[in-house]
């Protein structure tokens, strides 16, 4: 519809008064008058210049890909096929439903307004709004829905308020497109179907009072209630919706409280819940106290602590930088918490999280959710008291603490600790990789100090392991022996070795040849120094033999020790002490 020769100046006091109480920023008489509809009606209208439009026809269409289009905001926006435009017929002057065209905006001297009324889809609204972050008054209504009934009433409503309050001449006639006719919906329902599920009982004329205050029509034959709903409310189209509104009118403090009467179902958690509530008890046993953290944080976070290769996995419309990519480890996390508490006096941290992180997968749409299991220690173990000193925390803590947990879930036979001095992030000389049956599936060790120093902790050690693949991996069960009737023995075992044999190749050579009545290894001196030449070092185990069917005699004892003995000199190169 057109109206000409406008004047445009500030609203009336009583139009900036409606718009300010509703949020809205008055800006001029027919741009207030638009927005005053939509409050009113409920209508989104738009004003046109219709001397800038550049034509005297209106066409709603898709845009064409790639298409450049500048709204009122002075944004150029680059737009698809998905988005909707009202255009003078060649050329965009509206992104539909959103927001209007910079070049057709009302000015002071504007003279000829055009208004358009219109029902665009909510769908393709709110895909724009999203799309391009962009929201407005006008986009929010149609992204909930509109009275078709009163389109063409608001444009008329609008049409007479611009010829009163800005001087204009309504154009006998409107241009208009009509493809909805405006028709109540009928839904039935019956009264005994609306007091089962409220769990009510509300008599019939309560019922259709109900109705009369909504001003829905109703008629009632053989218990069936035929319920006609007009336009203004869309939302309702059945059964459901109207046993909401008879609730919401009669009262939801009026229905009825009862507990629901169920079947109970026998239940247990799966392996991986067992698995996952195992680890807590064990951690937290050990002394270590449980995070939660995030699952999302900076790109920078997300692939700064993970050895998985490919890009992190980013929202397409995150709240905010700090929080908009997967994690792809939890070591990130942590260390925030651990630099909050720190800079608040705790300085004794021991946290560890169970959690997911999110790996991305090549040619899917959604990422590899895996479980992951970290921890973070720094400060001391053992405080300072009259009777101790304090104890800080080291590597052999650490991995102690992880050892011990292996053994307890019954896969400490499939794991092992090799030194690894290739991750960045760590210490080069005091971090391991945790290998299970060959497979790599985390590391253990102390923080790089350049890292440490960024985050602002002192000597910090850190682990991190997937705890799916614990999962997967056969365990050895955990049975109560009784206690044995027999006596054990012990030997002590001294060699001289070079420093860089590790403690796992000794045991292991222990282990495999000093026959199975070996119940443990136990490492109890390490010594470099004098006596000792440069590049070597000795190191002494006490090893436990025990019969639990029969004593033991020395020259069982002996034999094994002495298979030991020529398998450390061959496989090792040791010289026994």
């Amino acid at each position: 519809q057109v109206i000409k020769d406008v004047t445009i100046a500030e609203s009336p006091l009583w139009l900036q008064t409606k718009l300010m109480s509703a949020g809205i920023r008055p800006i001029n008489n027919v741009v207030d008058i638009t927005n005053y509809i939509l409050i009113e009606y409920g209508q989104p209208l738009h004003a046109f210049d219709y001397d800038k439009i550049g034509s005297k026809e209106i066409l709603v269409r898709r845009a064409t890909e790639d298409e450049p289009f500048t709204t009122l905001d002075g944004v150029e926006r680059i737009l698809d096929a998905s988005n909707i435009v009202v255009t003078n017929g060649t050329e965009p002057i509206a992104l539909a439903g959103v927001m209007g065209g910079l070049d057709s905006e009302i000015t002071d001297t504007t003279v000829n307004v055009a208004l358009e009324t219109a029902l665009f889809d909510a769908l393709s609204i709110r895909r724009t709004g999203s799309k391009f972050n962009l929201r407005s008054e006008s986009s929010a209504r149609f992204e909930k829905g509109i009275n078709v009934a009163t389109l063409q009433e608001a444009g008329q409503k609008a049409a007479q308020l611009i010829s009163e309050l800005a001087g204009g001449t309504i154009v006998t006639g409107t241009a208009s497109v009509n493809t909805i006719k405006p028709e109540n919906v009928t839904v039935t329902i019956t009264l005994e179907r609306i007091n089962r599920l409220l769990g009510t009982k509300i008599s019939l004329e309560e019922v259709e009072s109900i109705f009369d205050q909504l001003a829905f029509g109703h008629t009632v034959s053989d218990d069936v209630i035929s319920v006609s709903v007009p336009p203004r409310r869309w939302d309702i189209r059945i059964e459901a919706d109207i046993i909401e509104e008879v609730a919401r009118i009669y009262g939801y403090d009026r229905l009825p409280s009862t507990l629901p009467v169920t079947a109970a179902t026998p239940s247990e958690l799966t392996k991986k819940q067992k698995l996952v509530r195992q680890s807590r008890n064990y951690l937290e046993a050990a002394g270590l106290t449980q995070n939660i953290s995030y699952v999302l944080t900076t790109e920078e976070n997300a692939t700064g602590f993970t050895r998985e290769e490919g890009q992190p996995v980013r929202l397409s419309w995150p709240m905010s930088e700090d929080r908009s990519t997967l994690r792809m480890n939890l070591l990130a996390s942590l260390l925030e918490n651990a630099t909050y508490n720190v800079a608040r006096k705790n300085s004794d941290i021991q946290f560890y999280e169970i959690g997911k992180i999110f790996l991305p997968n090549v040619g899917e749409v959604l990422p590899t959710e895996s479980e992951q299991v970290a921890g973070i220690l720094t400060g001391n173990i053992i405080e300072k008291d009259w009777q101790q000193e304090a104890v800080q925390v080291d590597f052999y803590h650490v991995k102690g603490i992880l050892e011990a947990y292996f053994e307890a879930i019954g896969v400490s036979n499939a794991i092992r600790f090799e030194a690894n001095s290739a991750i960045n992030w760590m210490h080069p000389g005091r971090t391991a990789d945790i290998i299970l049956n060959d497979t790599v599936i985390g590391y253990v060790g102390q923080l790089n100090p350049g890292v440490s120093a960024k985050y602002d902790l002192k000597e910090t050690y850190v682990f991190e392991f997937n705890l799916d693949s614990v999962l997967a991996v056969n365990k050895k069960v955990v049975t109560q022996q009784p206690i044995p009737k027999y006596p054990g023995t012990s030997r002590d075992l001294a060699i001289l070795v070079a420093e860089t044999v590790t403690h796992e190749q000794i045991t292991a050579i222990i282990t495999a040849k000093a026959g199975k009545y070996l119940t443990t290894v136990q490492l109890f001196d390490i010594y470099q120094g004098k006596g000792i030449e440069d590049g070597m070092k000795s190191m002494a185990y006490s090893l436990s033999f025990l019969n639990p069917s029969a004593t033991l005699v020395d020259e069982e004892v002996t034999k094994a020790v002495e298979a030991v003995k020529e398998a450390l000199i061959s496989e090792l190169n040791a010289t026994i002490r």
